[in-house]
């Protein structure tokens, strides 16, 4: 698969409580780990990442989808995609989806952080899926309605 070409996008970690953030600079040099996301309302969640998007010249979302060790989907990955493609849809931009099994673990072993409730794992997962895409893709792709 080929690499990306580099342009600020803003990687996420799906989960129900929080939504982990992570974003790129235009040239896809630095990954920055922004402030997770604690869920609210879908519509305040959307404002948020728009607001998000607009400061950051964000030009599409990277959305990480926990598969099992086969490789196939599971709840939480279902959830996670009907969740991107709902805010891909809003936000009119182009999207990619990364297996992101085990994220969180990786992330807790790489910057030494435990389960939280702030937010700093899930956005430390959502800067190792951003890191996994901008080096293995995929292409982002626009999503229909």
């Amino acid at each position: 698969m080929a690499r990306p070409i580099p342009e600020s996008i803003l990687s996420l970690d799906v989960g129900r409580k929080r939504v982990g953030l992570a974003g790129c600079d235009s040239l896809g040099i630095t990954i920055t780990p922004l402030d997770a996301l604690h869920r609210k309302t879908f519509q305040e969640d959307l404002n948020k990442i728009k607001n998000i998007c607009i400061k950051r010249n964000v030009k599409g979302l990277v959305i990480g989808v926990p598969l099992d060790e086969s490789g196939k989907d599971t709840d939480q990955s279902n959830y996670s995609k009907r969740y991107g493609h709902r805010l891909a849809v809003a936000l009119g931009l182009p999207l990619a989806w990364v297996n992101e099994h085990s994220s969180s673990w990786e992330a807790g072993q790489r910057f030494n952080l435990k389960s939280d409730r702030s937010g700093k794992l899930d956005s430390a997962a959502a800067a190792l899926i951003l890191e996994q895409w901008m080096n293995e893709g995929p292409e982002l792709k626009t999503s229909a309605d």
